[in-house]
């Protein structure tokens, strides 16, 4: 409050001001704008436009500065990094980065004259202008002989570990959904509850006795508190329990659930009440499967909660978060002989879904032979695969048949295939079959040195996701925003 509204009247045209006290500004955006209609306002924080902070400039610094053996972050590279910042600030978003920020697309002006802190080509801009800078100004000990191929060594730093999940955490917290979570009694559940309160990320509905729960938190030392922080339904007394049984029988009267099975199955399955209360709309979204059998569960959501319009069958990929970049593996979970139609469907899901993330699809449709050196009925059915793909969505980066390290590394490819259409490493691996999309999975979270996301369940009439019993709790907390965005995607009718 220490900057009157009287004080704009002073000031010239168009005046800038940079109020950046947090968490309340000298001034607020509204009351300056209400003095001075033409005022350039930017503030510290996250939830008005124009936010200056320091992440946009000191990670990327440093990263050129490192990556030349730079002696000194002098005034030069300080320049540059101003700089890039500045040009990327007039860029056009590009598609892929305004759906991962919720749609939004301003272009620079008034209400933009920053880059979003959360804009993924923050990287590939600052850091090399740094690193080129240090060279040019005499400081750098380890001159970049290819900047083409130091920038394409980021795009490998952008996309891993939890940076990747930036933009889908950056959106949650825009505006929080109802998460509803059947094994609420489980530890992980209730620790990432936890994290998704106090980092404002979603809503927890936790499905559970509530002596359990309340137990629970406090041998776990947590702060929850049952009916203030988080929902809880009670399966064993919950006063909706006859409307959850009626609805059952509704929509899944006419697929082998008597009124008698849907007494016992609200009564006894955690996964039903919880595709029930999307289903009805009291939760926006919902997470089981840290107990229990996947195909199991994967029934009851079919069954409750359906398939989106225009979708034929479930499917789910696994985003894998390696040493040396991320990749999506589909199907990793669901259909396990899908015909090239099915293989079609898929990759547009999919592709589709990358985007939130902002990242741009690169498809590679995988099996065991190269470009047709081995007919088989996986490799001719990845062919037809891909001759509809080109003709739903001839736009998209795709090609195949070819071998699993022909599509991640694209100097094989060029030696093999000079001609294909897919330029650099492909990030969605596309498989013929379960067996070799699960087994695929299963070694790189094993061996790969990756962390695992997901599976992220596709197709779904509303957000509901299956996890294995292996989730850790911050993996529980990642599907939770992933299903909050999904969630504002759905509210957005993309």
């Amino acid at each position: 409050g220490v900057l009157k509204p009287e004080f704009l009247k002073s000031m010239a045209k168009q005046p800038l001001v940079l109020a950046l006290a947090n968490p309340n500004p000298e001034i607020m955006p509204e009351e300056a704008l209400e003095t001075r209609p033409d005022v350039m306002i930017c503030t510290g924080r996250s939830d008005y436009p124009n936010q200056v902070n320091n992440v946009l400039c000191f990670p990327y610094i440093f990263r050129g500065a490192l990556d030349v053996g730079a002696t000194t972050i002098n005034e030069e590279m300080k320049r540059a990094a101003v700089q890039a910042i500045a040009e990327l600030a007039r860029d056009t978003p590009s598609d892929i980065v305004a759906k991962a920020s919720g749609g939004e697309t301003r272009l620079f002006g008034r209400d933009s004259l920053i880059p979003s802190p959360f804009d993924p080509r923050l990287i590939l801009r600052v850091a090399p202008a740094v690193a080129r800078a240090a060279m040019e100004s005499g400081v750098a000990t380890r001159p970049i002989p290819d900047f083409e191929a130091y920038v394409d060594k980021l795009q490998r730093y952008v996309f891993r570990s939890g940076f990747i999940m930036r933009n889908i955490f950056a959106e949650a917290k825009k505006a929080p959904r109802r998460v509803i979570y059947a094994d609420g009694e489980d530890e992980r559940v209730l620790r990432a509850s936890q994290v998704l309160i106090e980092e404002g990320i979603a809503k927890p509905i936790l499905i559970g006795r509530p002596a359990v729960i309340e137990s629970r938190i406090k041998r776990y030392g947590l702060s929850l508190r049952l009916g203030t922080d988080v929902e809880n339904i009670n399966p064993e007394d919950d006063p909706r329990y006859r409307d959850y049984v009626a609805t059952l029988v509704e929509v899944a009267g006419r697929k082998g659930v008597t009124p008698d099975a849907a007494r016992s199955l609200v009564r006894n399955s955690t996964t039903v009440i919880a595709a029930l209360a999307v289903h009805r709309g009291e939760a926006d979204a919902m997470i089981c499967g840290l107990e229990g059998r996947y195909r199991s569960k994967l029934r009851h959501i079919r069954d409750i909660i359906g398939l989106a319009p225009g979708v034929n069958e479930l499917a789910a990929m696994s985003l894998m978060i390696t040493s040396r970049g991320i990749v999506f593996l589909n199907d990793t979970h669901v259909q396990a002989d899908p015909t090239p139609a099915a293989i079609a469907d898929n990759v547009l899901m999919c592709a589709d879904h990358m985007m939130r993330f902002g990242l741009e699809p690169r498809v590679a449709l995988v099996s065991h032979s190269d470009f047709g050196d081995f007919d088989t009925a996986s490799t001719t059915k990845m062919r037809a695969a891909l001759h509809i793909v080109r003709q739903r969505a001839p736009q998209l980066e795709i090609d195949g048949e070819m071998q699993a390290d022909t599509a991640l590394i694209a100097g094989i490819r060029q030696r093999k295939l000079p001609s294909s259409t897919l330029k650099g490493d492909a990030n969605l691996l596309v498989m013929p079959d379960l067996a070799s999309a699960n087994v695929a999975y299963q070694i790189v979270k094993v061996f790969g040195d990756s962390l695992p996301v997901g599976p992220i369940l596709l197709g779904t009439a509303k957000p509901a996701h299956i996890l294995t019993p292996s989730v850790t709790s911050r993996g529980v907390v990642n599907m939770s925003a992933i299903a909050v965005t999904e969630a504002l995607a759905l509210e957005r009718g993309q």
